[in-house]
């Protein structure tokens, strides 16, 4: 048995679309920023936290933790704490490159499995006036995506200009090197 330690239904989705069988347990961390960590290592630390706690509870399962955080000149971007946090978290994206990422930790306590690793995208936004920011916020909702974006509703009229590196990892689950952690702990997608 699988669990998702997440409530995203981005995360949700994409485990869906792979084909893998799994359950959603959300679990009850906040996730912080300690200020000793790098980008990546507060991603894994996040990860193996929201992983542990859903395990303490279904010690036979493989459970799932992941945690996405946006970087900005090293600087890290969480989810905004609202509406004019997500406009000033867009602006300073607006027409620049940066990083996303990933951690992913996956554990069963039975057999004391513990496997994780860290993905990062480099995306690049299109220059957008204030205007179309605006009107971009009002459609996608961003208080609970990182960086208050939303890679997996791109249109046209959309934010990102292109992205390096993986894009499941920007709508926040890294698909690819996932696939590959599963199979290697005896889940294949079908």
């Amino acid at each position: 048995m699988m669990i998702l330690a997440s409530a995203s239904p981005r995360r949700r989705q994409l485990l869906t679309e792979y084909g893998y069988t799994f359950t959603v347990e959300p679990a009850d961390v906040e996730e912080t920023m300690p200020p000793d960590l790098t980008v990546g290592e507060i991603t894994l630390f996040n990860a193996r936290q929201k992983a542990q706690a859903v395990a303490e509870k279904n010690p036979q399962a493989l459970v799932l933790g992941v945690d996405t955080l946006v970087a900005l000149d090293g600087v890290c971007l969480g989810k905004p704490a609202d509406m004019n946090d997500a406009y000033a978290m867009l602006d300073r994206l607006n027409g620049r490159i940066h990083e996303v990422y990933s951690g992913v930790w996956a554990v069963r306590k039975a057999t004391h499995t513990n496997r994780a690793f860290v993905e990062v995208s480099r995306v690049k936004f299109r220059t957008l006036t204030a205007a179309e920011l605006r009107r971009y916020l009002a459609r996608i909702q961003p208080l609970d995506k990182a960086g208050a974006y939303a890679a997996q509703d791109e249109h046209p009229e959309g934010i990102v200009e292109s992205i390096e590196g993986s894009r499941t990892n920007v709508i926040g689950l890294p698909m690819e090197p996932l696939a590959k952690m599963l199979e290697a702990l005896g889940i294949a997608a079908p």
